[in-house]
């Protein structure tokens, strides 16, 4: 009997600048007799990138509604044709930028499929800014106030991301409001990272010292970081990652913040990795999952 085949582009998808495939991906599946009986029926294919793909796998399974396939997707399968380009990222900061150094030097070393074209920050003059200008990385300046006439209005920065043809935006430690137009014009693709296990410890007020701080004072066991999807409210997002680590007895908020920067750097740079090779993928009750890059039917 042979293999049915599904295909079709990811529904309730709205990247401007990803350009969209003239073919939409496809992948075969064993007939159904070959799948255990409890196996539903009709799959629903959910993906965070427009790119296509033609992927022809030996087994594959459905589980809550995720296609999983058994063979592992490299960045350039030579039997389709298919390859996977570098990722152009932004990365908005306000103040040292110690995630943001991690990426940039993950990427510079390969292990990130992709590169960081510009910085946006509200403070020319911090720490992560500097970085950059001594890195070659462009430096825009946002929002515009009064005393930076310099800066970008909302839509001069979705003009000018748009025209540099950013695929993705990480915030690390930007502690302004995210505009909505910029929001709306880069759905599911703006993560923020976040020190605490959100969504505990999260909203508005709560960033640096005072997460940690508050955490102690709550008796909390537990404490990390968390990365997640960006919406039009602080740190209210689906959650993508986190990463615990202990809230020891005698903790201090700045023993507490050292341990879960130290996991922060791993965490992000994991995650724009798996963004970057297009291993995000959504359950149908739209919470996203991470697959492993060793072996595609697990996730992370």
């Amino acid at each position: 009997m042979e293999s049915q085949q599904f295909s079709g582009l990811c529904p309730n998808s709205s990247w401007p600048s990803i350009p969209i495939g003239k073919k939409p991906f496809s992948i075969k599946f064993l007939p159904f007799s070959s799948y255990p009986s409890n196996q539903p029926k009709n799959l629903k294919i959910h993906s965070v990138a427009y790119n296509p793909i033609n992927i022809a796998h030996k087994a594959c399974y459905s589980s809550r509604n995720i296609v999983c396939c058994s063979r592992n997707i490299t960045l350039e399968t030579k039997e389709d044709g298919f390859e996977i380009r570098r990722k152009k990222l932004a990365v908005f900061v306000s103040g040292g930028g110690s995630n943001f150094r991690s990426i940039h030097e993950a990427s510079l070393k390969g292990s990130i499929h992709g590169d960081i074209i510009v910085l946006v920050t509200n403070k020319t003059d911090c720490g992560g800014a500097e970085y950059a200008r001594n890195n070659g990385i462009p430096v825009i300046l946002f929002p515009k106030t009064k005393d930076e006439s310099d800066g970008l209005s909302p839509s001069d920065l979705v003009t000018t991301l748009r025209r540099l043809e950013v695929d993705f935006i990480l915030l690390a430690g930007y502690l302004k409001l995210i505009p909505v137009e910029l929001i709306r014009a880069y759905r599911r693709s703006i993560f923020n990272i976040h020190p605490s296990l959100l969504p505990a410890f999260g909203g508005k007020g709560y960033y640096g010292m005072k997460v940690h701080k508050a955490v102690i004072s709550s008796g909390a066991r537990f404490s990390g970081p968390t990365i997640h999807f960006v919406d039009e409210n602080y740190d209210t997002g689906r959650i993508l990652a986190q990463r615990v680590v202990p809230v020891l007895a005698n903790d201090t908020a700045e023993e507490l913040a050292a341990r879960v920067l130290g996991e922060e750097h791993q965490l992000y740079v994991e995650v724009v990795e798996a963004i970057c090779e297009e291993r995000l993928v959504w359950r149908e009750d739209g919470v996203p999952l991470i697959r492993s890059k060793e072996n595609l039917n697990d996730f992370t």
